[in-house]
């Protein structure tokens, strides 16, 4: 259930819009942004807030690997590109050093609930790839090194 917070800024959001279904992206980042993570019943909020059919809602959830339907993710989310620039620079690597460096598998969270990490297909850097995305902040031409920094930095 959404909080009276999350409804009243959905609700301010919602006056952005002429077609109200078209807030919908905006509404789950609301969500995201206050639990880290979207449920089924947030989902069925935001319908009602809509006025849409829930499943209307829910199709956008899945759709976007932006968003984190169903299942919460660690205080940090890592999410590495693998899309073909990427893929072809090295992102497989990093994945894999990501993964022996945290001990947990690509869709795991670590046990202290600090990390998750994911693979997702396009961040929109290609120019810089490999690069990964760690909550709002992207990070490019990836290193063993760098991602040691990066990760350390994140207490």
């Amino acid at each position: 259930m959404l909080s009276e917070k999350v409804r009243g800024e959905i609700r301010g959001v919602l006056r952005n819009y002429k077609n109200l279904r078209s807030a919908c992206m905006a509404a789950l980042q609301i969500i995201q942004r206050e639990a880290g993570h979207i449920t089924e019943a947030d989902m069925s909020d935001v319908a009602s807030l809509l006025g849409v059919n829930p499943v209307q809602v829910e199709e956008v959830g899945a759709f976007y690997t932006m968003y984190n339907v169903r299942k919460p993710v660690g205080r940090h989310h890592i999410q590495v590109c693998t899309n073909l620039s990427c893929s072809l620079l090295g992102a497989g690597h990093i994945v894999n050093f990501i993964e022996r460096l945290l001990k947990i598998k690509t869709g795991g969270t670590t046990q202290d609930k600090r990390f998750t990490l994911s693979t997702v297909e396009c961040l929109g850097s290609c120019a810089t790839a490999p690069m990964m995305q760690v909550d709002e902040d992207y990070y490019e031409n990836l290193t063993e090194e760098r991602i040691n920094e990066i990760l350390d930095g994140l207490k």
